[in-house]
């Protein structure tokens, strides 16, 4: 199975593709440009580094959230936008499963956790199990404060932070010698763990249309929360 994945809920974006499971090419740029601009370009140079067409995939892959807002829209709709002409089956996926994905078949036993910035003092974060080269969830995604991560991984006994939120998380939770942050080259948010993601979903669950494909918010829109907010002052 042929997959085109796209991950732009953080600060760094990136396109891959995969061949059953063999990454065969991947794109990323961490280079402070808005993802609008830089997304659709990467995803054509990629395809076309690697000899395929847009038509030749079997799956599109996104990281559907938690994430920046802006940015899961982007990715959501650029790969709305892509299925259409083909009507290619898609799956939208965690952006922190996509994270834990990363380490699956590495010969370790510990707890994986993925952390996100989700501002107003909270993180995105899901806890993931690592053993014998599986990767079984946890909890479901949250989004929560540090200190409730911190009475979650109180009862963990070797845990790895990763994602755009680590390096907060790991200043945060430093009373806890069993939690580090995971190697710089695995720790964020990356389309290759979308696309291995997507494939198990895509067996598991099967996949979505492009009409079908949403973004996963955990939380109301900032916009919307003020202007909810708004509204309640003028009633």
């Amino acid at each position: 199975m042929n997959v085109l994945a796209v991950e732009t809920t953080a600060t760094a974006a990136s396109c891959c593709v995969t061949a059953d499971g063999r990454v065969v090419g991947r794109f990323s740029v961490n280079a402070g440009l808005t993802h609008s601009r830089t997304l659709l370009p990467m995803v054509e140079q990629t395809l076309a580094s690697c000899g395929y067409t847009l038509s030749q995939m079997d799956l599109l892959a996104v990281a559907a959230g938690p994430g920046s807002f802006t940015g899961v829209r982007i990715g959501v709709a650029a790969v709305k936008g892509l299925a259409l002409p083909h009507r290619t089956p898609c799956v939208g996926v965690s952006t922190l499963g996509a994270m834990a994905r990363m380490w699956e078949g590495m010969p370790e036993e510990l707890t994986l956790c993925p952390v996100m910035d989700a501002r107003c003092q909270q993180v995105y974060t899901a806890l993931f199990s690592l053993k014998d080269g599986g990767i079984t969830r946890l909890t479901p995604d949250q989004a929560i404060s540090l200190d409730d991560l911190r009475e979650q991984l109180t009862a963990h006994s070797r845990v790895v932070l990763m994602g755009d939120g680590a390096d907060v998380a790991l200043k945060a939770l430093a009373d806890l010698p069993q939690v580090t942050a995971a190697p710089p080259a695995l720790r964020m948010q990356d389309a290759v763990g979308v696309a291995l993601e997507a494939a198990a979903v895509a067996a598991s669950e099967g996949t979505v249309t492009a009409a079908a494909l949403q973004p996963i918010y955990l939380r109301v829109p900032q916009a919307e929360r003020e202007l909810k907010a708004r509204l309640n002052l003028n009633t």
